[in-house]
């Protein structure tokens, strides 16, 4: 990998955040579809428009920007000191979210073939857990507190 300083260094951390932001947009928003998923009849038109919403989002956004997230992230990494507390603690939750990225997309592939089991109230419970995430990744990112 290529060591990083100065404007390239800033160029990579932009790049970090916007993939960042795109990932975030779709794993709070995906969940949110599953909601309203769950409140459609499987084979309608409706289950199947929010089946082809469901995998652009996923394809077309979610994991290009997950995998540039991971890129731009060890990108940057690879300059800091693996030493710090605040670093492993991020990563091991950047790893969790990736663990609910998987989880998601499974989800959806249960969707995909009409056998949904889960609840209207698990999606809304799993929605809220990307923004835990967040909190804590941003949190061990400003503040470094270890």
């Amino acid at each position: 990998m290529i060591a990083l300083s100065g404007e390239g260094y800033l160029w990579v951390k932009a790049l970090h955040v916007i993939s960042i932001i795109a990932w975030m947009a779709g794993l709070l928003y995906l969940p949110r579809l599953y909601v309203y998923h769950t409140q459609v009849e499987a084979g309608s038109a409706t289950s199947e428009l929010f089946k082809v919403m469901e995998r652009r989002l996923v394809r077309a956004i979610m994991t290009p920007a997950m995998v540039a997230s991971w890129v731009f992230g060890l990108w940057m990494a690879a300059n800091l000191d693996w030493s710090a507390g605040w670093l492993h603690a991020k990563l091991a939750l950047v790893v969790a979210m990736t663990v609910m990225h998987v989880a998601l997309m499974q989800w959806g592939r249960d969707f995909a073939a009409d056998s949904n089991v889960r609840s209207t109230k698990f999606y809304r419970v799993a929605n809220e857990i990307p923004t835990l995430f967040m909190l804590g990744i941003v949190i061990l990112v400003i503040l470094k507190p270890f």
